[in-house]
């Protein structure tokens, strides 16, 4: 098949492009990125490369514009075009255009760190873009879909496959598409790995996870180069790693003036350790109030996770510095066992390891409408019910959207077009995805979807990217995840306690008051700071008021948010009205007319 490529070069070279359209006789690909497209191409396929790739077990080529990845991956396709998914690694977006087959296909990392957005319809033509609104730009008929609008409400974000626009599909991490056949695309996913237990013994294991962490994070070293440090496990060791393998390690830390967000002092701690040359930024609510609709109105979807401000003014401090490359500890909890609910489900598995009799016996005791009033029952029944529940759906009984009746939330029309079980079914099928058949490990690897790959690196890259700097996330390289997968589940929880495993492997590396320290990170206190500061009252007030108008949420019950929030539930209602105000203010900036 004779492929047509016409290129919209954006640099020096004449094998970089920010726009690629690639045509046959009855076919049009059209690549659309800010970023540059790299291209490698012989007789058989022609590559288009976003991001870094690089063969497994082996470095980051060098050259500066990335194009040796392409090149490689060339090479690599010609020896083994059914079978490459083993031999590459990095954080990239891949389109192959088999020339001899007349293949289109899409792979993106084993974490989806690079989003990839295709439309693809019956006109025989396909946008491909890191950058949905890049797509808007090409196709004024996009329309945004109810179930998207749902979807953020219950996740904060639009996980994949979903995006914003009803015509236009997200892929999930670790995924490839096959594009081949116009209007009729299919994705698979191809990383899934297998959790064998490796037969070393501890201390091995130990030796062997800072190995791999250290070789990941000086893969990821370059000139101009920093850490994001918040002082808690992930980013100190980052920050360690940074300074053991360069001279002049710099780290950057945000700093809250807010009882029980503010953590600098471990972060301080961490990089008089290491020595490294440490700033921190002291956030103030002006600083948000200056930013708020920015940053709001940057991501390329509706996005609500509130430490997006904190991670864009650090990463702006940063590049004020001349710092191009900032490191982030992002990924270490999701493999290493370090968020709380790990350990709070396996309370709720002991039920189902309790013979029948007893279950029974308990829940005739305890499990009825009486011992749910009674003060003294109550905890024994709650905790029966929610143990009752079947993962992943018991992970979100605390969410706002199970918390409410949706009728009573949403506006009768919107309602009634959308699956409000959708959210639920999206994380059930990933959960049951996993290869594993212990608990710890399907709800890490349902995190490597919904926590990382649609919101924690969301956030962290596209701030920034609004700050102008580039993020690299070495402790998710996927040699760091594999190992990860041969660590016993036992040994990341041993005794119940998070992140065990881990800890150990840097005691002696990491100050103590960094491995004894609880886990937190770069949270916003907005609640607090709208409470307290009146720009950021009438901004949030003014968006409130203003979504009204969008017919999504019924009026009495943005009326109740704001008042329930305002008579002194700051930190619960606080996020609600966050992400309704990001949404407002995200849609007033990209799609103003819009109305349910």
């Amino acid at each position: 098949m004779t492929w047509k490529i016409t290129v919209a070069a954006q640099s020096d070279s004449a094998q970089a492009s920010a726009a690629v359209t690639l045509e046959t006789a009855n076919r049009k690909v059209t690549l659309l990125s800010d970023s540059t497209w790299h291209l490698a191409e012989d007789d058989n396929a022609v590559i288009a490369l976003l991001g870094r790739l690089r063969p497994y077990q082996q470095d980051y080529f060098q050259d500066k514009l990335q194009q040796n990845g392409a090149v490689w991956f060339l090479t690599q396709y010609r020896q083994t075009p059914a079978a490459f998914f083993n031999a590459i690694a990095g954080f990239f977006l891949l389109v192959i255009f088999d020339k001899k087959q007349g293949t289109v296909q899409v792979v993106n990392d084993h974490v989806g760190s690079v989003p990839c957005y295709i439309k693809q319809h019956n006109s025989q033509s396909c946008y491909i873009s890191d950058d949905v609104q890049l797509i808007r730009q090409q196709d004024a008929a996009l329309s945004i879909s109810p179930q998207a609008i749902y979807n953020y409400m219950y996740f904060h974000c639009i996980p994949s496959p979903l995006s914003l626009y009803a015509e236009v599909l997200k892929m999930p991490p670790g995924s490839c598409a096959d594009l081949s056949q116009p209007g009729n695309g299919r994705i698979e996913n191809y990383y899934q790995p297998d959790f064998t237990q490796a037969n070393d013994t501890e201390a091995q294991l130990q030796q062997r996870c800072r190995e791999v962490i250290s070789t990941a994070v000086r893969r990821n070293i370059s000139t101009n180069c920093a850490a994001f440090l918040s002082g808690g496990l992930d980013s100190s060791t980052v920050a360690g790693m940074l300074a053991r393998h360069s001279t002049e390690a710099k780290t950057y830390s945000i700093g809250f003036d807010a009882q029980g967000y503010d953590e600098t002092e471990y972060a301080l701690l961490t990089a008089r350790h290491f020595n490294t040359e440490h700033k921190v930024h002291y956030l103030q609510p002006a600083d948000i109030a200056e930013n708020f609709s920015s940053v709001a109105a940057s991501f390329t979807e509706p996005f609500g996770n509130s430490s997006a401000m904190a991670a864009y003014i650090c990463a702006k401090v940063a590049a004020q510095d001349g710092i191009k490359v900032m490191l982030a500890g992002d990924g270490g909890d999701e493999i290493f066992a370090g968020n709380e609910r790990y350990v709070k489900q396996l309370v709720f598995e002991r039920y189902h390891q309790l013979p029948d009799a007893l279950q029974k016996l308990l829940d005739i005791s305890f499990y009825n409408p009486l011992a749910a009033k009674l003060p003294l029952l109550k905890k024994a029944h709650s905790y029966i019910n929610q143990a009752k529940m079947p993962m992943p759906d018991r992970l979100e009984s605390y969410n706002f959207l199970n918390r409410f009746n949706g009728s009573d939330m949403f506006t009768t029309a919107f309602y009634a077009g959308i699956n409000p079980e959708l959210p639920l079914q999206q994380q059930q099928q990933r959960f049951l995805q996993c290869k594993s058949d212990y608990l710890v490990d399907k709800m890490m690897y349902l995190d490597w979807k919904f926590t990382l790959c649609d919101n924690d690196l969301v956030k962290v890259s596209g701030m920034c990217k609004k700050a102008g700097v580039e993020v690299r996330y070495p402790l998710f390289e996927k040699e760091v995840v594999d190992f990860s997968c041969t660590v016993p589940t036992e040994l990341k929880l041993a005794g119940g306690t998070l992140r065990s495993f881990y800890k150990n492997s840097f005691r002696g590396f990491l100050p103590d008051g960094t491995l004894n320290k609880t886990k937190h990170g770069f949270g916003l206190p907005f609640g607090v700071w709208m409470k307290r500061n009146t720009e950021l009252q009438q901004i949030a007030l003014q968006a409130l008021q203003q979504f009204k108008q969008r017919q999504v949420l019924q009026t009495d019950f943005i009326e109740l948010v704001i008042a329930t929030f305002q008579s002194g539930h700051s930190g619960y209602y606080g996020e609600l009205v966050w992400i309704i105000v990001v949404i407002e203010l995200w849609l007033q900036q990209h799609e103003s007319a819009y109305v349910a």
